[in-house]
């Protein structure tokens, strides 16, 4: 196994394309998260000409809900949730510019379609290492819809998050490709 690659953000158009579904990467920089209910507020925004809580243009979401930092922690546990429940939303954010999707499960062929055509990549987080993945997380800071506790859009600074490329910018996807090699086995 290789080693993985080392991905800095913002994740710009000529970073994403040397990615392939597979693909093994550490990321380092600033993510922002949202699941749900803060993409859908996101939506309204868009709908209504408004700001977005942060210009989305090369960057990541990370779908989690973190648990409450005990002490001592920046966050708590942020585990990847099933970003399905983000697929009615996202190929507008892409449309915005969104480069890059951090969560668990497959994704609608709308996304991937959008993905395609405006140049996104998903990646896909161990689910059940919410604990693991927190220690990764440098700092953590509420910045739009706080009503929204957990689901709170936040900016986080990330050192060495590991994921793996699950869809890359082509369209090639990792959980197609697992299942093509399984049945010709």
């Amino acid at each position: 196994m290789s080693e993985p690659l080392r991905i800095e953000t913002p994740l710009t158009q000529e970073k994403l394309k040397s990615l392939k579904a597979g693909d093994s990467v550490l990321i380092s920089g600033v993510i922002y998260t949202g699941r749900d209910a803060a993409h859908k507020k996101m939506i309204d925004a868009l709908a209504q000409g408004a700001d977005l809580p942060f210009p989305v243009k090369d960057q990541m979401i990370y779908f989690v809900g973190p648990t409450p930092a005990k002490e001592g922690q920046v966050i708590g546990s942020a585990g990847p949730t099933t970003s399905g429940r983000m697929d009615a939303y996202s190929p507008a954010l892409i449309a915005q510019g969104l480069t890059g999707m951090i969560g668990k499960g497959l994704r609608s062929s709308e996304v991937v379609e959008a993905m395609k055509e405006h140049g996104a990549v998903y990646f896909g987080a161990i689910g059940g290492a919410g604990a693991i993945i927190s220690k990764c997380i440098v700092s953590a800071e509420v910045i739009a819809y706080p009503e929204l506790g957990t689901e709170a859009v936040r900016r986080l600074v990330v050192k060495d998050f590991p994921a793996i490329v699950v869809i890359d910018c082509y369209g090639s996807n990792l959980y197609e490709i697992g299942k093509a090699q399984y049945r010709s086995l």
